[in-house]
């Protein structure tokens, strides 16, 4: 028989009223602040678990789906298929393909940037300077004659933020021109002091783009951007997204992997990059406990990513108590799952890593050290002490050895690990 509340005896809930917090006090009094934000969180969770359960429905994703293939992977028993399908749904475009193959979330953009580009196209990006690791993709950064896009003869211009970290509107009305083949639009702020953009910020940029040139395609690299809100990019128009599943979309258990969404054509395109022209989508292996992890994770991260969301409430929350800043500002909407903070200096840049690294749970016991990492420019930190690595939506903080000195946090599989996370970075700043 089902036990009423008032029936459960009173000590129960004596235990719970005299436990003691395992908070410091400032993450006590930013909890106990946010309880509207985090209600909010909770309604935006019902909500997009609620489009993916129905993907996954429509879909017809059954455990045979699960086992994997071997080889080329043309026995594959359904998948494959219908983990595009239930992607593609989730995120409103025509087509998705979520492959294991994709070494990360630049491998996944830069797929997708060689299906929309040929030689003498040029590439704008609209939202200032793309992130580190794309740099020597494009060819802004010299990649040594391996094939950029500028060794292709693509070319490459980009509209710079405002002096108060925003798109210039502005000057983006009139920066499309009849060679610009392609707009790439960064959802998240990457390495840069500014506000990550919402979906109707790239709608909004979409509809100037396609207004000056309407053959121009829209990418949107949208990492750390899945989830976040209830629509996606390809809802308001864009072209073609691209991320990883060791971030948002993997729901912390998917082991490796990427994904490239949108337009049916150019999605084929992508596709044809990722393996060779001719191969198209349906071929490459992938292990059966991957593929389960790969459902899994997408079922799953519209939760995980509601609890990074509400650990970056909390860190800006309690960080700006202590006068640093904070991007975004506590309280304000988020649009990615990324909470960057101004340490000022080298050295609290290094202590704060590291206490993130000694609350970690593997690893726990090393010292992140600063140093030159493939695809990144300047001198960077990191700090993961995660089952995958570099599993950003797990719990990780990083950032570059440079002015002025931010440092950028990133995912949590439950608020209360940020929270724990915290007493130990206040006790080293």
């Amino acid at each position: 028989m089902a036990t009423s509340p008032l029936s459960v005896p009173l000590n129960v809930f004596k235990i719970h009223q005299t436990m003691a917090s395992p908070f410091v006090p400032e993450v006590v009094k930013a909890v106990d602040a946010l309880h509207l934000e985090f209600r909010a969180v909770d309604n935006m969770v019902a909500c997009n678990t609620t489009r993916v359960l129905r993907a996954f429905q429509n879909a017809r994703v059954g455990s045979h789906h699960f086992g994997g293939c071997t080889g080329y992977g043309h026995d594959e028993a359904g998948g494959r298929g219908a983990l595009d399908q239930a992607f593609a749904e989730i995120v409103g475009a025509e087509s998705a393909i979520v492959r294991s193959q994709f070494f990360s979330g630049t491998h996944a953009i830069t797929c997708a940037l060689f299906a929309l580009l040929r030689p003498g196209d040029e590439l704008l990006a609209v939202a200032g300077a793309p992130y580190d690791t794309l740099e020597e993709v494009i060819g802004k950064r010299k990649s040594g004659g391996l094939g950029s896009l500028q060794d292709f003869g693509v070319k490459y211009r980009e509209v710079p933020l405002t002096e108060d970290g925003e798109l210039d509107w502005n000057a983006l009305t009139s920066a499309v021109k009849p060679k610009t083949k392609c707009a790439l639009i960064q959802r998240s702020c990457g390495y840069s002091w500014r506000r990550s953009l919402s979906v109707n910020d790239i709608g909004r940029a979409i509809k100037i783009i396609k207004m000056q040139n309407p053959s121009c395609s829209v990418m949107v690299d949208n990492c750390y951007g899945e989830f976040v809100e209830s629509i996606e990019p390809p809802m308001v128009g864009a072209d073609l997204i691209a991320g990883s599943l060791i971030k948002n979309p993997g729901g912390t258990i998917a082991p490796c992997g990427g994904y490239i969404a949108g337009k049916q054509k150019w999605v084929e395109a992508a596709a044809a990059r990722l393996s060779a022209p001719g191969l198209g989508v349906d071929c490459g292996s992938t292990p059966g406990d991957i593929m389960r992890a790969f459902f899994q994770g997408l079922f799953l991260s519209p939760q995980m990513v509601g609890e990074a969301i509400k650990g970056t409430f909390i860190i800006a929350e309690v960080l700006a108590s202590k006068g640093y800043k904070v991007q975004p500002l506590p309280r304000v909407p988020r649009f990615d799952t990324v909470q960057a903070v101004q340490l000022g200096s080298r050295e609290r840049l290094l202590a704060f890593c590291e206490a993130v690294q000694r609350s970690s749970p593997v690893g726990s016991y090393t010292k992140p050290v600063a140093g030159t990492t493939a695809g990144y420019a300047s001198e960077v930190i990191f700090a993961d002490g995660t089952f995958i690595d570099g599993s950003t939506s797990e719990l990780s903080c990083d950032g570059p050895l440079r002015e002025p000195f931010a440092v950028f946090c990133q995912g949590g599989t439950h608020w209360t690990q940020w929270g724990l996370v915290l007493g130990e970075v206040l006790k080293s700043l």
